[in-house]
C-alpha cells in the first residue's frame, strides 16, 4: 500500500476529476471567466459529481457557471500531471484530472448563478485575458494547437 501525500496543513491530496468545455462563437472567440477565489481566467469546468456522466458534468458546469447550454461535444483531451495540481486559497489541495471537450453548439445568454466568476466574456483566442489560470496553461496551448491543426 502506497502512502497518502499530505499537503502543508495536514490535509490529504485529493485526485480531482474535472469536465469542462472550451465554448467557441460563431466569430471563433472562446469563452472564459474571471474565478472569484483568485482573479485568474479560465474556461468554464469544474468537479465531476457522484453518478455524474463527464458530458453531464461539462455541460452542467458551463449552465452553473456561465448560463449557456451546450449540446455537441468534440474531446480536446485527458490533461494530467504536476500542471494540473492545484492548492485553493483555503488551502485544499488537488491533483486535478481535467477532461476538455470544444463546442460551437449552445444557447442562452452569459449570466453568472454561482458566485464562483467575477466576469466573463468570449475572446479571439490572440486577445485572452491575463493571468490564465495554471490549472489551464497546459489545456489552453493545446486548443490553440487543435485550433492551427483545424484552419490549415
Amino acid at each position: 500500500m502506497s502512502a497518502m501525500r499530505r499537503s502543508p496543513n495536514g490535509n490529504p491530496v485529493v485526485i480531482q476529476t474535472g469536465a469542462s468545455i472550451i465554448v467557441e462563437d460563431a466569430q471563433g472567440r472562446i469563452l472564459m471567466q474571471q474565478r472569484s477565489d483568485d482573479g485568474t481566467w479560465s474556461y468554464p469546468g469544474g468537479r465531476i459529481e457522484i453518478d455524474e456522466t463527464v458530458e453531464d458534468g461539462a455541460r452542467r458546469e458551463v449552465r452553473e457557471e456561465c448560463g449557456l447550454e451546450v449540446g455537441a461535444l468534440r474531446l480536446l483531451g485527458v490533461f494530467s500531471g504536476k500542471e494540473l495540481n492545484h492548492v485553493y486559497p483555503n488551502g485544499d489541495e488537488v491533483c486535478g484530472i481535467d477532461i476538455v471537450y470544444v463546442s460551437r453548439d449552445y444557447t442562452g445568454s452569459l449570466s453568472a448563478e454561482d458566485g464562483e466568476v467575477k466576469n466573463m466574456g468570449f475572446y479571439p483566442i490572440d486577445q485572452l485575458p491575463h493571468p490564465i489560470s495554471t490549472m489551464n496553461a497546459i489545456q489552453i496551448q493545446a486548443y490553440l494547437e487543435y485550433r492551427k491543426g483545424r484552419n490549415q
